[in-house]
């Protein structure tokens, strides 16, 4: 007749068997997820380091001078035609009379008391050219052009400043390219080591299963489905992690969603995911392929 303590022995080993496997899924999580997160940083940070650049250079203004001569109806159709222009991206009409307005409240006096009463400013155009056209050579190109119009007396933009920004720009993101294939390589790594711990927790397993005549598909099959949960809570966990940190420095600075659009934040969720279920599977299976080769004395190492 078996004893109390024997009738328990069986329940508790599968217990802590349960619980053992229970341990090990959750931390396979949750190195994954911080794991992802990185990996979504080196995405979020790319893409908005590319959306801040070209926010950088559609802030720069382009000013036209017009021809005093020009009445409203020809102002209206020249503003009209450069809307249709495919170099530009947004136009602001400023009148001599909006000017004047201006310097008589920064300076405290009227400068068109020393002439008579005529307003010494002139109507401009104001141009934010689209980022694709926001460079040295472009503008160079453009402005030339415009400068022939008989409705313009002069193009006015600091070249110098638009060299020295995109210069500057360049040198910001050839560094991040270089960090982010830093980065993910290190992701990659540490996501293969981790699938690669959990798998060889269970390479008795898997050995015990090959001894018994099972086929490797039917092997891989429950550590690819494990490996897809894994994926799967992970992504979740971590797109979370990364959209609430972008919601939360949105609340202090309102800047952050004009470069951190909706668009760049789909991205990176979708990312997070792809990498999620590809790095996952593919270590999984490169793992369990590994030590269905192996032979019998050599998971003893």
């Amino acid at each position: 007749m078996k004893t109390n303590s024997q009738k328990e022995t069986a329940p508790s080993r599968k217990g802590r068997a349960r619980s053992g496997f229970n341990l090990q899924w959750l931390t396979s999580c949750v190195s994954t997820t911080l794991v992802l997160v990185l990996l979504g940083l080196v995405v979020l940070c790319g893409l908005s380091a590319s959306r801040m650049s070209d926010v950088v250079r559609e802030n720069m203004t382009v000013t036209l001078l017009l021809n005093e001569n020009l009445d409203s109806t020809d102002t209206e159709l020249l503003e009209a035609q450069f809307r249709q222009h495919p170099a530009v991206r947004e136009t602001k009409l400023v009148t001599g009379e909006q000017i004047l307005t201006e310097e008589i409240a920064r300076l405290g006096d009227d400068p068109s008391v020393f002439l008579n009463g005529e307003n010494p400013y002139g109507s401009t155009l104001e141009l934010h050219v689209n980022a694709v056209y926001a460079n040295s050579d472009s503008l160079l190109k453009y402005s030339a052009e415009w400068k022939q119009l008989w409705q313009i007396d002069d193009v006015v933009y600091q070249p110098d400043i638009v060299a020295n920004v995109n210069h500057t720009l360049h040198r910001i993101m050839a560094v991040l390219v270089v960090l982010a294939a830093l980065l993910t390589i290190i992701s990659v790594v540490l996501v293969h080591n981790t699938v690669r711990l959990s798998v060889y927790a269970r390479r008795w397993t898997i050995h015990t299963m090959r001894l018994v005549g099972a086929s490797w598909s039917f092997i891989c099959r429950p550590f690819l489905l494990r490996s897809l949960g894994i994926a799967l809570v992970s992504s979740v966990l971590a797109s979370a992690m990364l959209i609430g940190g972008v919601m939360w420095m949105s609340h202090h600075d309102g800047m952050v969603l004009q470069i951190v659009t909706t668009d760049i934040q789909l991205i990176v969720v979708a990312a997070v995911v792809v990498a999620a279920l590809l790095l996952t599977q593919l270590s999984t299976w490169l793992t369990v392929m590994h030590f269905l080769r192996m032979r019998e004395t050599e998971m003893y190492k």
